[in-house]
């Protein structure tokens, strides 16, 4: 976008179903069979395809994410909900190892083809065990601020500037910067962070979020 455009997203992009949709919302339509988990997949990856080419808030998507929503929704169909995250679709920062078919890079080149990481990080084992459909990566500030003073937030060699979704040329703040925007933006009902000093809470309070910064030590 141009300078200073403003772009409303309660306008913008398709699926106005699930723009600031709430995750009980989600839960409660699934439940009623209104909807499935494949299905709000389908959308949430749509509005990515279409909204995000003006935010670059994911940095990448996930290749089984489909596959995932189908599993979650046999196992609705038999009668087993997980949890309150069961098929719900997220994101997950780049700096958090996934043992999938994404890469884990922290936002950097120099990351990207390293080997994949053995094991998902304990709060990746968590969601999935949960029922969370994760959908793709968002960027970050790449090595999450850490790489001297000439970087900006919300910046990655690989994944580019993540922009304001309020307003695309204003800064994103980091180093979540793209788990912020993208929840901002509607494309996953929620997203996760980490944050040292003001990671999460910085870009959730500049593109309009929650975030939470849990007790350290509480969420390995």
């Amino acid at each position: 976008g141009s300078r200073g455009e403003l772009f409303g997203f309660a306008d913008a992009g398709p699926f106005a179903e699930i723009v600031e949709a709430a995750i009980a919302d989600l839960q409660a339509r699934m439940k009623a069979g209104k909807l499935t988990s494949r299905r709000l997949a389908e959308m949430y990856l749509e509005r990515i395809g279409e909204v995000d080419v003006k935010t670059h808030a994911v940095i990448e998507t996930n290749p089984d994410a489909l596959a995932i929503a189908d599993q979650m929704d046999r196992e609705r169909k038999r009668g087993r909900g997980r949890s309150m995250m069961h098929g719900i679709p997220i994101l997950i920062k780049d700096n958090i190892d996934t043992a999938d078919k994404m890469m884990t890079t922290a936002g950097s080149l120099a990351l990207v083809g390293a080997p994949t990481p053995k094991h998902d990080a304990f709060v990746v084992a968590q969601l999935r065990k949960a029922g969370a459909v994760i959908i793709g990566k968002t960027n970050l500030s790449e090595w999450a601020n850490f790489r001297g003073d000439r970087s900006i937030s919300g910046w990655s060699g690989r994944g580019g500037q993540t922009n304001n979704p309020y307003f695309l040329d204003q800064n994103p703040c980091g180093s979540s910067s793209g788990s912020g925007v993208a929840v901002s933006a509607n494309l996953a009902a929620a997203a996760v962070g980490t944050e040292t000093n003001g990671s999460i809470i910085c870009p959730a309070l500049t593109n309009g979020v929650v975030g939470i910064k849990p007790t350290l030590g509480l969420v390995s």
